[in-house]
């Protein structure tokens, strides 16, 4: 007996009609403000080898990841993240390129999330990768383009938060500690899990740097942040840290976004993937982040092509949502309907073509009688009937 065959996988969902447009229409939007830029579409495969994500650094752990094997018994997974596969065209089909390259992408990404948890998992994400610059100004246009892609969501009530990892990495650097306890850390900070997190350092000892962790996720606000930071702890490396980040919370200001872009020294995600700069957008009323990436400038040297780079990734699926409660999306209701007398069918195929070509929505009547056709036109809120009776002609019936 099947028991599958009328439901889809945990984690994933059919998505039709309206919620379709309005994912293309922000998909549409999104690509537009990326091309504007000057960035080029690129689409990787679907499946990947598992070589491309089992890097030094292990980005993704082999639980997280959907698996499989190909006919000569190779192992393959569903791409769970579009900037590794992107890293690895950027290092072997455009390495001669010139530099900086700039690529964006739309595309499905897949992540075994642990059950019962809400989350979906397949995701579709579009998202941009400046390849081959470390300059601020690299750093200044992918947060740019974030704003403007959260300002495209709701210009009144995105927030951008900016951090950098550097911070979080050389205080930890302070400690006598394994990397598995600093990968306990770093989770407990994401998390904002005071009680635990205070409770791993205390064990570890009571210094700056661990007062300065435990205060990590409170770090959070204007440009007061930085000043509270400094006093925590500085040495030369972070105060060359808190005076970059500083240089470009200032000049995204110039942007007047009137508060709605924060530090948060508490951004700490992945740390072994980002190197500096990193970022999230949120969304008012969204409790998730729908948006999040920063500068990774050792990614590409793991395939053997070491350049630096930067980008984001948009979660589209959020977006939809987000957009779908807030605005009125539907469907386009056609223009009319055609039907064929017997022996005139092609007929009423060409005049549905014609109209079409004058940017009229219509549907080709499949129904046996006019009269059929009349109740279907009535329930749908066709407001036209025509009826093709002749090579050239057609009467409008409401």
């Amino acid at each position: 007996m099947k028991r599958y065959d009328l439901i889809t996988p945990e984690g994933t969902k059919d998505i039709l009609f309206e919620d379709c447009l309005i994912r293309r229409q922000v998909e549409d939007n999104m690509r537009m403000i990326f091309s504007g830029m000057g960035y080029s579409e690129v689409v990787t495969p679907g499946i990947e080898f598992y070589d491309v994500f089992n890097l030094n650094s292990r980005h993704f752990p082999q639980e997280i990841l959907y698996k499989l094997t190909d006919s000569k018994g190779r192992l393959i997974v569903l791409r769970p993240d579009s900037t590794m596969p992107i890293a690895r065209i950027a290092a072997t089909r455009l390495r001669e390129a010139d530099l900086p390259l700039r690529l964006f992408y739309s595309q499905s990404v897949y992540l075994a999330n642990r059950s019962m948890t809400g989350k979906s998992d397949e995701i579709v994400q579009m998202g941009i990768e400046l390849i081959g610059s470390n300059s601020k100004k690299a750093d200044l246009e992918v947060l740019s383009t974030a704003v403007e892609v959260l300002s495209f969501c709701d210009s009144e009530k995105f927030r951008l938060e900016i951090g950098d990892i550097g911070f979080f990495r050389e205080l930890v650097s302070q400690l006598d500690v394994d990397l598995i306890t600093a990968e306990n850390i770093r989770t407990l900070i994401e998390v904002k899990n005071y009680p635990a997190l205070n409770d791993l350092l205390d064990s570890i000892g009571d210094n700056s740097a661990t007062r300065a962790l435990k205060q990590l996720p409170r770090l959070f606000g204007g440009e007061e942040v930085f000043e509270k930071a400094s006093k925590l702890f500085c040495d030369e490396k972070i105060e060359k840290i808190l005076s970059n980040l500083k240089s470009v919370y200032n000049d995204l200001s110039k942007l007047g976004c009137n508060g709605k872009i924060t530090v948060d020294l508490g951004i700490v995600n992945r740390t072994d993937y980002y190197t500096g700069i990193v970022m999230k957008g949120y969304l008012q009323g969204y409790g998730e982040e729908v948006l999040s990436g920063g500068r990774y400038d050792k990614l590409l040297s793991e395939f053997g092509y070491d350049v630096p780079a930067t980008g984001f990734a948009v979660n589209i699926d959020a977006v939809a949502d987000f957009k779908k409660k807030k605005e009125d999306c539907k469907c386009k209701i056609p223009d009319a309907i055609v039907f064929a007398e017997k022996g005139f069918e092609m007929e009423a195929l060409m005049r549905c073509r014609e109209m079409k070509k004058n940017g009229l929505v219509v549907e080709n009547s499949v129904f046996h009688s006019l009269e059929e056709t009349q109740r279907y036109a009535q329930k749908k809120g066709i407001s036209k009937v025509i009826v093709v009776y002749g090579s050239s002609g057609g009467n409008g019936n409401v």
